[in-house]
């Protein structure tokens, strides 16, 4: 159990049969009347975040979060499938459970993936990878001084912006948390 009175940030905890994570917290205590925590927390299930206080004396379950390193094998249709490195057993996640940013995530990446109570919630790619061009627009000499961009189809079918002198074939490294592009690879 923790108390409100004890918030930090990252701390998980369960309410109304959900699982919360700390943002921020701020004690408060006014010149009159009785002392209260103000905070920012984040539904880590739903991705939902709100703000609420607390009296300091409320109690609510401590909530652990599971992250642990599993390698994408494969996806069959709505399926994708990881294997994890210790038992070599391979789990499925439905495809509703994978966030945006994993279009940049090819096979034998290794991923995180959190989960609750063996329920899986989010699976969290590495943060830079690095990947082939496989379709862009011939680049042209000399057109560098205005930051321009072109579009890339990358080897994952996800598709960026590059910068002009970025050819076919190319290895490229990329922010998967932003989506773009930092720098050859």
């Amino acid at each position: 159990m923790v108390s409100a009175g004890d918030f930090r940030n990252g701390v998980t905890f369960e309410m109304d049969g959900n699982v919360y994570q700390i943002i921020e917290f701020q004690h408060v205590k006014p010149g009159k009347g009785a002392a209260f925590v103000r905070t920012k927390i984040r539904n880590v299930i739903a991705g939902s975040v709100v703000e609420k206080t607390f009296n300091p004396t409320d109690k609510f379950p401590t909530a652990y979060v599971e992250r642990k390193d599993m390698e994408y094998s494969y996806n069959d249709g709505d399926l994708y499938y990881f294997m994890d490195p210790e038992t070599y057993e391979l789990v499925p996640i439905g495809k509703d459970v994978l966030s945006d940013n994993f279009q940049f995530v090819k096979e034998n990446m290794v991923c995180k993936i959190a989960s609750y109570k063996g329920k899986v919630f989010g699976v969290e790619p590495p943060n830079f990878v690095e990947l082939q061009v496989t379709k862009t627009d011939p680049g042209f000499k000399g057109d560098t001084a205005t930051n321009a961009t072109k579009p890339a189809t990358l080897e994952t079918g996800a598709e960026i912006r590059v910068p002009l002198f970025i050819d076919e074939g190319e290895m490229i490294r990329i922010d998967t948390r932003t989506g773009e592009y930092m720098e050859r690879a």
